[in-house]
């Protein structure tokens, strides 16, 4: 079974005691995408791998851990053909466009005359959301969230895990429960949004009374007080409302 394939890192997750634990996953399996890109085995030299990269190029966020990640050739490498596809697919943009209005070619992206959509704006737009790391990250990650359900119908112990985590981020939390009304239903179903609701509500409240004292502590009535488990308050805020590990260090190839 497919699902089976997943249950180890899932675990693991589990047992690392994160804010998230599809955090924790997703910082594993960006790491591992960027290392496919651009690490040792050299996909970016197999044609089928350059074809992808070519056709679906870059976001900015993953462009810029492609820098940071070190490998200054084989990002040359992979640019220089997307380069040429992109500067065709601009080549034929501006060779159909058509300047509607007194704006011309930078007219605003719509009008009120209109609700069509500028084709340059739109061309550009489609380009900059394209992006092969999200797709192949997005593909796996798909797989993670069917086996948490999988285990979750499967598995007492898993199901323990749930109930005693510390929560999920506000991005993955709302994959989850969209989730969970496709994998369950009934009284399986209910079960599990009362759970969700009771550790959500707990650890958001953990997570202020934690932010809290870390902003307490800066008055100097509170210099001597002990940190509890607020040192890291801050960045560990930060991943429960929006996802992700501001306090990482840049991710380079080993």
């Amino acid at each position: 079974m497919k699902e089976k394939l997943y249950t180890i890192p899932l675990n693991d997750a589990m047992n690392e005691n994160d804010e998230c634990p599809f955090c924790f996953l997703e910082r594993k399996l960006l790491q591992k995408t960027i290392d496919f890109v651009l690490g040792s085995s050299s996909s970016y030299m197999e044609s089928d791998i350059r074809e992808k990269t070519d056709e679906a190029g870059f976001c900015r966020l993953h462009t810029k851990m492609m820098f940071d990640y070190g490998n200054a050739l084989g990002n040359a490498l992979i640019l220089q053909t997307h380069l040429k596809k992109v500067r065709k697919e601009l080549h034929d943009q501006l060779a159909g466009y058509s300047p509607a209005g007194k704006g011309g070619f930078f007219k605003r992206i719509t009008s009120k005359k209109s609700d069509e959509t500028n084709t340059i704006r739109a061309w550009a737009d489609g380009r900059e959301s394209s992006c092969y790391i999200c797709e192949r990250m997005k593909d796996e990650f798909v797989c993670y969230i069917s086996t948490f359900f999988f285990m979750y119908k499967k598995d007492e112990a898993f199901r323990e895990k749930v109930k005693n985590c510390k929560g999920f981020c506000i991005p993955h939390f709302g994959e989850l429960m969209e989730e969970a009304e496709k994998e369950l239903s009934g009284d399986q179903l209910q079960e599990f949004a009362s759970l969700m609701s009771s550790v959500m509500e707990d650890n958001f409240n953990r997570i202020q009374e934690e932010i809290d004292w870390f902003v307490d502590k800066f008055d100097y009535r509170n210099k001597d007080a002990d940190w509890k488990n607020s040192r890291d308050a801050l960045q560990r805020t930060m991943q429960k409302l929006h996802s992700g590990y501001p306090a990482d260090p840049v991710y380079r190839n080993q």
